[in-house]
């Protein structure tokens, strides 16, 4: 088997359909799906039942509401040499699994490969992305990394171990899991490679209610991996004088939304940090 999906979904059906057909039209054929439902229903069944005869699909099971958990409850069963992590609501363009693993026959040694975002209108959307391909290094890691476009080896996932689950959606800092499984695997010596034209389709976070009372609780992950990590002090301090920017320009604005978005990421930035890591 040459690819785990490991797919962690809450709450949603339409976007799960959509996600699985993306994978039927793949064409490179030799992976598995294991879905994890976190769903205390079954409003999955359906779909489940319609794609299994498309899809080496495998539906688990978890009662607790955690990505992380999620992620770490499919990682046991996956029988791929390769492993990624697509979100229920992403959609893969249909070759995209055959350039993964034609990038990794290309360089044995690689550990990990990542891409941007784009949004459904071909933008690049969720953060701030390295506008070159290149090598994944402490200095990039912020703006080349996400989860449902990150593919790792299998053999560097033994290494490192699993996700945090302290880090991640519902969780108790709601995000950062990805950049601190990387982390850890550069630290252990693996070699990571940002491709910019590898995109992986996501919608994009836009500025509304629902991504301000988020921006809190993604913000404390932020600033827990780099108190976890002791990052160098000029990156932390960038990632606490953005935030400052943005609550300056919103405030010459008058953007009441913006101001309160930046100013909840300042205060989960610095929440975040101030934690300890100590076990």
């Amino acid at each position: 088997m040459r690819f785990s999906l490991v797919v962690p979904t809450l709450n949603r059906v339409d976007d799960v359909r959509i996600l699985l057909q993306s994978l039927v039209e793949q064409t490179f054929a030799d992976f598995e799906v294991l879905l994890v439902d976190q769903n205390d229903d079954d409003r999955l069944g359906p779909i489940v039942e319609i794609f299994t005869p498309r899809l080496n699909l495998t539906r688990l099971r978890s009662t607790v509401r955690n990505s992380s958990h999620a992620r770490n409850v499919g990682l046991p069963l996956c029988r791929g040499e390769l492993i990624a992590f697509p979100d229920d609501d992403c959609i893969y363009p249909a070759d995209t699994l055959a350039r993964v693993d034609q990038a990794f026959k290309d360089n044995p040694n690689l550990a990990m490969l990542t891409g941007p975002a784009m949004s459904p209108e071909g933008r690049l959307g969720s953060g701030r992305w390295e506008r070159r391909s290149g090598a994944i290094t402490m200095q990039t890691i912020w703006t080349s990394v996400i989860a449902f476009n990150l593919f790792i080896s299998a053999s560097w996932l033994h290494r490192v171990g699993k996700f945090d689950e302290t880090l991640g959606v519902n969780a108790k800092f709601g995000s950062g899991e990805e950049t601190d499984l990387v982390i850890r695997i550069i630290r252990a010596g693996g070699v990571g490679y940002y491709d910019f034209s590898l995109h992986v389709i996501h919608p994009d976070k836009a500025l509304t209610e629902i991504s301000l009372r988020r921006a809190f609780a993604y913000g404390t992950g932020l600033g827990y991996v780099l108190r976890k990590h002791n990052v160098h002090p000029k990156t932390t301090l960038n990632f606490l004088i953005r935030p400052v920017g943005g609550i300056v320009v919103s405030l010459l604005k008058g953007n009441v939304l913006a101001l309160s978005y930046y100013w909840e990421t300042l205060r989960g930035r610095v929440a975040g940090l101030l934690i300890s890591t100590e076990k």
